[in-house]
């Protein structure tokens, strides 16, 4: 471990005072390991990530098992958390996995929509305003429900068969998702190309278009080396809620350029410098990702996992 009382903290009064992590390790990571990882071990990640102070952790998809055969165990995996004290959203992607999540007892999902129509048709194999049509009624459905609903959206930023992506486009299908009902909205940089200055522009033209930042997360890639700095851009805007993987796992199957998402561990460790609540323990976290590593017979590539661990 590194010298106590470091990171020394430096508070800044135009940042927020605390942030919610949104932890998409369990899902988001896992789906894209090329072993699949059993039900058990799966289930004690979700502990520990709890026990680590984590209140938001991302269990498991819906999605049907040929195409994330990773999470082909929902059904199994939930029940095993579901008593657990902290908020576990399930991603569906139709009325079938809405279905399934709803039969356990889910209280909480995410749909997923696309900024751009390559990604739409390579993803959900339709076009985006079809993948909004399909998301409608999961959305009525489940609020008829009271269930919580996240709406993601992926390409917010560079799409790897359109290049730049309009920031009128992301905020058309953004104010469609909200529109529907959806509680909150996960920004995404899928392919990890954004820049702080892109950042801010578009959340400035979301809360033009009434999008207000209080129902806004931003969930960014490091595929450049930018989804701290991002992250901080966002922070300095008045973004509250972060999206990140314990140890960095993730990526995405549909977009091959696509590193690994911002690690918890490496984003509390810039929260904690700059005197921001999260209710995480570091320590806690670190050794989890650790734990997780050495099931997957990899080192994890978050850097402050590394450092703090000794592990190079």
């Amino acid at each position: 471990m590194t010298a106590q009382g470091l990171p020394m903290v430096v508070p800044s009064e135009d940042l927020p005072p605390r942030v919610r992590i949104h932890e998409v390790g369990a899902r988001d990571g896992l789906q894209n390991e090329q072993r699949t990882v059993p039900t058990e071990v799966k289930a004690e990640f979700i502990r520990r990530l709890a026990a680590a102070g984590l209140s938001t952790i991302e269990a498991t998809s819906f999605v049907h098992p040929k195409w994330v055969p990773q999470l082909a165990d929902a059904e199994e995996l939930f029940p095993i958390v579901s008593e657990l004290p902290v908020a576990l959203p399930v991603l569906v992607p139709n009325e079938r996995g809405l279905d399934r999540a709803l039969a356990l007892g889910v209280r909480r999902i995410a749909v997923f929509a696309s900024a751009t129509e390559s990604f739409a048709r390579a993803n959900l194999n339709r076009t985006v305003d079809e993948a909004l049509s399909m998301f409608e009624p999961v959305v009525r459905r489940a609020k008829d429900h009271k269930v919580h609903v996240r709406g993601y959206l992926s390409m917010c930023f560079g799409d790897p068969w359109e290049g730049p992506v309009p920031i009128h486009q992301v905020v058309r299908v953004s104010k469609a998702l909200m529109d529907m009902g959806c509680d909150e909205l996960s920004l995404g940089d899928t392919i990890g190309v954004a820049t702080p200055g892109h950042v801010l522009d578009l959340l400035s033209e979301l809360n033009e278009e009434r999008v207000p930042t209080s129902a806004i997360g931003v969930h960014f890639h490091d595929t450049y080396g930018q989804a701290l700095a991002n992250t901080l851009a966002a922070l300095q805007h008045g973004v509250t809620t972060v999206d990140a993987s314990a140890g960095g796992l993730g990526g995405c199957p549909y977009a091959k350029s696509a590193t690994g998402n911002l690690a918890t561990e490496d984003l509390v460790w810039m929260l904690q410098g700059l005197g921001i609540d999260t209710g995480v323990d570091l320590e806690r976290l670190t050794a989890t990702s650790v734990w997780m590593a050495a099931h997957l017979d990899r080192p994890s590539p978050s850097r402050t996992v590394r450092a703090l661990s000794h592990k190079e």
